[in-house]
C-alpha cells in the first residue's frame, strides 16, 4: 500500500500534466536563478512562465536547500 503525498509535492503531478514539463525541469530553473527570496522565486514562475503553483514548486526546492 502506498502513502499517499503530501504538501508541496502533493501538486506535481498536476504540474506536469498542465505544463508539460517534468518538475525537475522546474526545479532546475529555480536552483538555476539569481534570484534566492521565495516570493520573488513564485513571482518569476508566474510571470515569465505563467506557472500556476509555483508556490509548492519553490517551497520544496528550498527546503531541499535547508536540509541538504
Amino acid at each position: 500500500m502506498t502513502t499517499p503525498v503530501k504538501g508541496p509535492a502533493s501538486y506535481f503531478p498536476a504540474i506536469e500534466k498542465k505544463y508539460g514539463r517534468p518538475v525537475e525541469e522546474w526545479q532546475g530553473l529555480i536552483r538555476s536563478s539569481p534570484l534566492t527570496k521565495h516570493m520573488e522565486l513564485v513571482a518569476w514562475l508566474k510571470g515569465e512562465h505563467g506557472l500556476g503553483h509555483a508556490n509548492a514548486l519553490v517551497a520544496h526546492t528550498l527546503a531541499e536547500r535547508t536540509a541538504g
